[in-house]
C-alpha cells in the first residue's frame, strides 16, 4: 500500500487568528505576493481539498493560474491542474459551482447517508465516494493514496483544518497572517473543534518565516516523531521536485541549525543536470558558515559515498563542511553505484542517523527506477 499523501495544510488569518469576517463577502486576506507563493505550492500537489461549504460560501476555482506553472506541470507528464477533493455530510452541493466545471477530476467524498443526495443533485459532475458513517478522514487519505495522491493540500475551511489538525493527520501548515483585526466572535477561527482533555498539544516545528509584503508566513512542520521525523518527512518532499531523470534519483535535503533554524535546502538537478541535493544546499550557504559546525542535514536518500557523475561525493561535501550530524531515510540501492555512504560518514566521525520508517515514503517517490 502507498503511504498515505503528504498533507500540506494552507490558510491566512487575521493577526487575531480569524479566516473571515462574518459579512457575505469574502475577506481578502493575502496580498499579491502570497497569492503567488499559494500558486506555486498548488502547482507542486496532486490535489486540493475544500470543505463543501468552502464551496458553498466562497466557490473557490482551486486552479492553479500561473500558464508558466501549468506548463511545467504538463512537462514533467502532470495534469495541468491538481485534482478537486471535498467531502460532504450532507450531499447538498450545487453542481454548477465552479469546483465541478472541466478542467481538473473531481473527487467528492460523501458520508454514507448522504451518498443518495449528493449521486441525485451531482449526477455525472464527480466522482462520489462512499466515506464512512461518520465521514472518515482515515479512509479519504487512504483512498486518495490508492488514486496515486502524494501530496495533498488542505485551503479550508475552518471546520476541516481544524479536524485535520485534531487527528493530527497534517504533515505542515503555511499559515499567512495578514496585518489586522477582525475580532468578531460570530466569525470563523483557525482553532481545534473541541479542547484538548490532555491539555495543550505538541509544539509545532517554526521550518521558515517569509515577509510576502504586509504579509508574514509561518511555515511550520507537524506530525509525530519530533524535529527529526518533521524535517526528513520534508526533505523526501523537496525531493518531489526534482526534475526526472532515468538515470538519477530523486533526493530532497535540509540544512537545519543546533537552534532549529532551516539554513539551506536542495533537491536533485534543482541548477545543475547533475546536481545532487545535499550539494546544492550547501552551495546555497556562504562558505564558510560558523552554523555549520552544529548542525544537522537531512536527506531522503543515504548521502552519496560514490558517483559516477562529478568527483566529489557528497560525503566529502558534508565532511568538508564540518556538519556534525546526519539523518537519512533510505539506503541507496545498487542501481548506478556501490557507494557506502553512512560507514564513510561514521568513519569520519560524523552521528549518522536512519530513520527507515521513512524509506517507504522516499522510495515512492523514484519508483520509477526501482520499480
Amino acid at each position: 500500500m502507498p503511504p498515505r499523501p503528504y498533507v500540506l495544510l494552507s490558510c491566512a488569518t487575521s493577526a487575531d487568528g480569524y479566516l473571515d469576517d462574518a459579512s457575505e463577502r469574502r475577506l481578502i486576506l493575502s496580498g499579491p505576493a502570497d497569492l503567488a507563493r499559494v500558486d506555486e505550492v498548488r502547482a507542486g500537489c496532486d490535489a486540493i481539498l475544500v470543505g463543501a461549504e468552502t464551496i458553498r460560501r466562497d466557490n473557490p476555482r482551486l486552479l492553479i493560474r500561473d500558464p508558466g506553472l501549468q506548463a511545467a506541470r504538463a512537462a514533467r507528464g502532470q495534469p495541468e491542474h491538481p485534482a478537486r477533493v471535498t467531502l460532504t455530510a450532507t450531499g447538498d452541493l450545487d453542481p454548477h459551482a465552479r469546483f465541478f466545471a472541466p478542467g481538473a477530476p473531481r473527487l467528492v467524498y460523501c458520508a454514507t447517508p448522504a451518498l443518495a443526495k449528493a449521486r441525485a443533485r451531482l449526477g455525472n459532475a464527480a466522482v462520489l465516494i462512499d466515506a464512512g458513517d461518520p465521514l472518515s478522514l482515515d479512509f479519504l487519505l487512504k483512498d486518495l493514496a490508492e488514486r496515486a495522491v502524494a501530496r495533498l493540500l488542505v485551503e479550508g475551511g475552518a471546520r476541516v483544518l481544524a479536524e485535520f489538525l485534531a487527528r493530527d493527520l497534517a504533515d505542515q501548515l503555511d499559515l499567512a497572517i495578514a496585518p489586522f483585526f477582525v475580532a468578531d466572535p460570530r466569525a470563523p477561527r483557525l482553532n481545534l473543534p473541541h479542547p484538548n482533555p490532555n491539555g495543550p498539544t505538541s509544539p509545532m516545528t517554526l521550518a521558515e518565516t517569509r515577509r510576502l509584503g504586509d504579509v508574514v508566513l509561518l511555515r511550520y512542520l507537524l506530525g509525530p516523531g519530533g524535529a527529526d521525523h518533521r524535517y526528513l518527512r520534508w526533505a523526501v518532499e523537496l525531493s518531489r521536485q526534482s526534475p526526472p531523470s532515468e538515470t538519477a534519483f530523486s533526493v530532497g535535503a535540509v540544512i537545519v541549525a543546533a537552534d532549529g533554524e532551516v539554513l539551506a535546502t536542495g533537491f536533485s538537478r534543482e541548477q545543475q543536470d547533475h546536481d545532487h541535493a545535499e550539494e546544492v544546499a550547501l552551495r546555497k550557504l556562504t562558505q564558510p558558515d560558523p552554523r555549520l559546525r552544529g548542525a544537522t542535514i537531512y536527506s531522503s536518500l543515504v548521502p552519496c559515498g560514490a558517483r559516477a557523475s562529478r568527483p566529489v561525493t557528497c560525503v566529502q561535501h558534508i565532511v568538508a563542511a564540518g556538519i556534525p550530524r546526519v539523518v537519512f531515510a533510505w539506503r541507496e540501492p545498487r542501481l548506478f553505484t556501490d557507494g557506502e555512504g553512512a560507514e564513510q560518514l561514521r568513519a569520519a566521525g560524523l552521528t549518522v542517523v536512519e530513520l527507515p520508517e521513512l524509506a517507504d515514503r522516499a522510495r515512492s517517490v523514484n519508483a520509477h527506477l526501482t520499480g
